[in-house]
């Protein structure tokens, strides 16, 4: 019982990190190919060009989306605590 709940709740985790940090990760991702085009177009070989943008696409996905991976992660912090006091309770 025990071990069955570690297991559900590390993929659980996991999983979750997952959903998190991906609309971030892809949309800098995203952000950095358009940036890596523009400059191969131009021929402006600056490095810290992709810095700034990026950084405010990951601020931004983050204030858009930061209610529902909140909640997301309020769940999955509710799902944890009642699973502990059952394990613990038996």
């Amino acid at each position: 019982m025990v071990q069955d709940f570690i297991l559900k709740v590390a993929n659980e985790a996991i999983l979750l990190v997952l959903v998190i940090s991906a609309p971030p990760v892809l949309l800098s991702l995203l952000v950095g190919l358009i940036i890596a085009l523009f400059q191969a177009v131009t021929q402006v070989q600056e490095q810290t060009l992709t810095f700034v943008p990026k950084v405010l696409v990951v601020f931004g996905t983050l204030a858009i989306m930061g209610p529902t991976l909140g909640a997301a992660m309020a769940e999955f912090g509710r799902i944890c605590f009642e699973g502990f006091a059952t394990v613990v309770g038996h």
